[in-house]
This record gives structure tokens, sequence and C-alpha cells, in this order.
């Protein structure tokens, strides 16, 4: 089944939320430039309240090897999401629970994807905002990530919500799908929408079950 991260989580209420309605990965956003930011003692608590049975996922962008060890150590967050100018050799150190997103506007963009090593990749739409690390709310070519989507695990991420979820499944059968505004409430990022959140995920599982 396609692999399903929340992202944008900024409190134990929305991280129980999303497990609930049968996300797979919650991404909690340490970027500091980030609407969705949390600190690291909500992080703790939202560890302590999911335990298992979902995958934390830091979000960070150029942050140090001594920073990153030292945030995986102080809040219990295994997997690292890196949205800065991190290089192959900087992702390399913090394999293999680490993976590079990259934003695609091209094919160029997608090409240089493969660059980077570990398992798992996110690509995201570029912004149109100099600076601006994912989150854009927008979708890019998906064509572009069908030959990588076939050879690494590709987690899709841009403009994704209830009613194109199922496409970009059916189209690319990526490893995941990532999703951030387009289960939040309007006017609010910092928090989920229950409907919103049980209609991704219901769409995702019944894409699943047609491929």
């Amino acid at each position: 089944m396609t692999y399903i991260k929340i992202c944008g989580i900024t409190s134990v209420e929305d991280a129980l939320l999303a497990t609930t309605a049968g996300a797979d990965a919650l991404g909690l956003n340490f970027v500091l430039t980030s609407k969705r930011l949390i600190d690291r003692h909500t992080a703790t608590q939202i560890a302590d309240a999911v335990g298992s049975r979902v995958e934390l996922v830091a979000i960070v962008a150029d942050r140090s090897f001594d920073e990153l060890a030292d945030l995986r150590a102080t809040t219990g967050i295994r997997w690292l999401q890196l949205h800065g100018a991190e290089s192959p050799d900087d992702l390399e150190s913090l394999l293999p629970d680490a993976y590079k997103a990259l934003a695609v506007g091209d094919a160029a963009d997608a090409r240089r994807a493969e660059d980077y090593g570990g398992a798992r990749l996110l690509l995201d739409a570029k912004s149109a905002v100099p600076g601006r690390l994912g989150g854009t709310g927008e979708r890019f070519d998906w064509s572009l990530a069908a030959a990588l989507a076939r050879r690494r695990d590709v987690i899709v991420a841009g403009g994704l919500d209830a009613t194109n979820v199922a496409e970009a499944v059916r189209t690319l059968r990526p490893f995941g799908v990532d999703v951030a505004s387009g289960v939040e409430l309007a006017g609010n990022p910092r928090r989920k929408d229950a409907m919103r959140l049980h209609a991704f995920v219901s769409a995702v599982r019944a894409a699943d079950r047609a491929t």
C-alpha cells in the first residue's frame, strides 16, 4: 500500500487525529522560516503520544551533523527529511534514516535527484518564491518523476488533496504521498481538518485497491 505522510503536524491533538485517520508517518517541521514550525518539547510530546504506531519525520534544512544528531537524541525522532542545500555527501552521513527533498520544475531537476543516495526521495513542486523550502501547495508535472518512481522509493508532494491524490497514485505508483495544506483547516496552516484527513486517506486506499 502507498505510504501516507501527513506533514506540518504542530500538536498532539492533530498527531493523534492523523494517526487515527490512517497515516503511516507524520512530518514535524523544524525549519525556522516555516509557518508550521514546532519546538522540541512539543515534538517530544507528540512522539510519546503516538509511540510506534507511525513514523515520525523531522523536516530540517541546512543543519549540521551534530545538530541533527542532537535533534534525534532529544526528541526520539528517527527519520530526517532534508529540505535545504544539503549535498549528496551530507545526506550520506545521515543514512539510512534520512532522505533528500527536492523541488522539481523541469527534467533537469528530476535528473539531479539521482545524485542523492538512500532508498527514499521526496519530490515537491518548485516554488515561485525564491528561498521558499517546500510547502508550496502547488503541483508539479508528475511525468517528470515517472522514471525515477520506477527505480526509487519516491514520495510525491506538492498540491495534493483528496481530489487529486488518487490520480497521483495511479499515474506514478509511488512509494508514498505527502500532504500538508491539502488536509488543513481553511486559513489555518497549523491545524488539520478531520474530514479532509479522512477523505485523503480514503482516496489513497481506494486508488491502491484499484491498481
